[in-house]
């Protein structure tokens, strides 16, 4: 039997999210599960060493250098690349009409996937859940791992290893450098500390880590040159992770490390699906969802508070 899980959300962090709805499709069937997703999903470095995924086939559309799927002429082209590889089964993780018509072409024998048309403000985690209870009588948790080859952990020392994911993919997301400093200044009051910054290439993540390394470059590591998966051996073995809600907050709580996540601009189901996950709202928010834009409320005393709460 063939099955394929079609992810087509961009993100990172979306993909580990995702990681326990595939697995246990996979664990149901007896089989890996094949994934169509985008590129920038990193869904080949997530899933190296996850005997639960097979194949995994790219998404060429819109945020991909190639375009290849996009169009009338790419829906074309796909339910012609899916054809060939003759799936018995289907699971769509969304709600786009684009995709059932797709693979009722590509003749894939049962289709599974979210209501159609309910993309506005949907909860995709509760939606997962549904869909496998609906279908396969799955009852499904929410709580991602990230599978590492062993060889390559390193041993911890007495110091306290956190990581701070500084990063973030949109500016309503990134905590300013001025917050962290202020964090890391706490922290080493406390504790003998060294620190892990986990960021992108962008400009506006650039400036932040060399604000941060300005005052603290010997106690911190960036992590920044390193593909994904390289980081997570280091990731696995800290103490704690500080993180926007950015790929790291969701990387960092799959590899089993209690994550505190700043929450500023997105619903909270991103930050606290998962029981490693200890969301830090802006000061005088009690609901935080897109838009709230309240990033300059995050009080670092308060993050101090939840570090010393969890870090032991």
């Amino acid at each position: 039997m063939k099955i394929l899980a079609v992810q087509n959300r961009m993100g990172i962090g979306d993909m580990v999210i995702f990681l326990p709805f595939i697995e246990s499709i996979s664990k149901k069937f007896g089989v890996p599960v094949s994934l169509l997703v985008k590129d920038s999903s990193k869904a080949d470095e997530l899933t190296k060493n996850n005997n639960h995924i097979g194949e995994i086939l790219i998404l060429k559309r819109s945020n991909s250098s190639k375009k290849e799927h996009d169009g009338i002429k790419g829906s074309l082209r796909l339910i012609k690349e899916i054809k060939k590889k003759e799936f018995h089964k289907v699971f769509i993780f969304n709600s786009s009409l684009r995709y059932k018509i797709i693979f009722s072409l590509a003749r894939v024998g049962k289709i599974y996937q979210f209501p159609l048309f309910q993309k506005k403000n949907q909860d995709f985690i509760e939606e997962s859940k549904k869909l496998l209870f609906k279908e396969l009588k799955l009852r499904v948790e929410c709580s991602p791992r990230i599978n590492l080859n062993l060889n390559k952990i390193k041993s911890k020392t007495l110091k306290k290893h956190i990581l701070l994911g500084i990063g973030g993919s949109g500016p309503t997301k990134r905590i300013s450098s001025t917050k962290f400093k202020k964090l890391i200044e706490l922290c080493n009051i406390k504790y003998d500390c060294h620190f892990f910054l986990g960021t992108g290439k962008s400009p506006e993540e650039q400036i932040i880590l060399n604000d941060i390394l300005k005052t603290n470059e010997k106690i911190c590591t960036p992590l920044d040159s390193l593909k994904i998966s390289e980081t997570f051996p280091i990731i696995s073995q800290c103490d704690l992770a500080v993180c926007n809600d950015t790929s790291f907050s969701h990387i960092s709580a799959a590899l089993g490390v209690n994550t505190i996540v700043l929450m500023s601009d997105t619903p909270l189901m991103y930050g606290n699906y998962s029981p490693l996950m200890h969301p830090v709202l802006p000061d005088g928010i009690k609901e935080i969802t897109h838009g709230s834009n309240a990033k300059d409320k995050i009080n670092p005393q308060k993050i101090f508070e939840k570090v010393l709460e969890l870090i032991n």
